[in-house]
């Protein structure tokens, strides 16, 4: 398993390897669409109980750190 935040974690055995939350199966990509599709803060957490805030700001830094990344490869 690598962890590349607290709570950000990509495990070959869970979710295909894609990165997910605190090693649990919530990819962050489905974070990032339920939020892009208008869903709330608030409402992402009354619907995952097992989610924290902290956990939706990890795939929002995690998404801006890939944003960063990529920008980097077309200099």
């Amino acid at each position: 398993m690598t962890q590349l935040s607290e709570r950000i974690t990509i495990d070959p055995a869970i979710c295909h390897g894609k990165p997910v939350i605190r090693g649990l199966r919530y990819p962050v990509e489905t974070i990032l669409e339920l939020l892009g599709s208008g869903m709330g803060v608030d409402d992402i957490l009354a619907d995952y109980e097992d989610l924290e805030q902290a956990d939706i700001m990890a795939a929002l830094n995690f998404d801006h750190s890939c944003m960063n990344l990529y920008e980097l490869r077309q200099e």
